[in-house]
């Protein structure tokens, strides 16, 4: 793992650092209206990196949920990751991993998930771990800098601006649009539009973090059968000649 992937791995977070960051001052916001001291909310996303589950902390934690109503759903929330895992290994290849497992899973979000998938194949497979990391570490520092910012000098904004944070929430899901038109570039669309039209589906049903997750399975199975079909399709073709 080189210098000079991780600082190409940073380089090309600041497309993510920049979506991140305006969400984080909102968190930050979020937290210290509703009671946190501006050192927890800050603790808060240095330990936990949860995006949206943050917000829902928060929440629950301010309503007066008990702990483990607040842990199991915020770690139900982020059960998606366990498909995103195995995926990103097999992109980072079998070379001879430097860094612990769980320090490579810490940075995983949706929209670092998003990046790697669509990127990972255009860089030399010795430099990906180095590329994953940089990707991971300018995300991470936006976030937990964005969120000193909105607990620091909440109360200074929220009452210059109070608009703000109704114009912060907009950001983040135009960022996830972005990256996820980079991803229809290296997939099958019919793979992708089945998991949305499966997602949409669920969501009529469901709250939205097990909608996620239905809808994770259903593009996993399209991927699937698409895959299998392909290689019927080749083994044919092999055969026929």
């Amino acid at each position: 793992m080189s210098f000079s992937s991780v600082g190409k791995g940073l380089t090309d977070s600041l497309s993510i650092g920049l979506g991140y960051f305006p969400i984080a001052v909102s968190f930050g916001l979020a937290a210290i209206q509703a009671g946190f001291p501006p050192w927890l909310a800050i603790l808060v996303s240095l330990t936990v990196y949860a995006g949206a589950a943050q917000f829902v902390l928060v929440a629950l934690a301010a309503a007066g949920a008990g702990a483990f109503g607040i842990v199991s759903t915020v770690l139900l929330m982020n059960v998606r990751h366990l498909f995103y895992g195995p995926s990103i290994l097999d992109k980072l290849g079998t070379a001879r991993r430097r860094l612990p497992l769980p320090i490579l899973a810490f940075g995983l979000t949706d929209e670092v998930y998003a990046a790697s998938i669509g990127r990972l194949d255009r860089i030399a497979p010795e430099q990906r771990q180095g590329w994953y990391m940089g990707m991971q570490l300018g995300a991470y520092a936006s976030w937990v800098s964005g969120t000193a910012v909105g607990a620091l000098l909440g109360h200074q904004l929220g009452q210059q601006a109070p608009w703000l944070r109704e114009t912060l929430d907009f950001v983040l899901p135009a960022l996830f649009f972005a990256l996820l038109l980079e991803i229809l570039r290296h997939t099958r669309l019919r793979v992708t539009l089945g998991a949305m039209l499966a997602t949409a589906a669920l969501l009529m049903l469901l709250p939205g973090h097990i909608a996620m997750l239905g809808g994770l399975a259903s593009g996993a199975l399209l991927g699937a059968w698409d895959a299998s079909r392909k290689t019927d399709s080749d083994m044919g073709t092999e055969a026929a000649q």
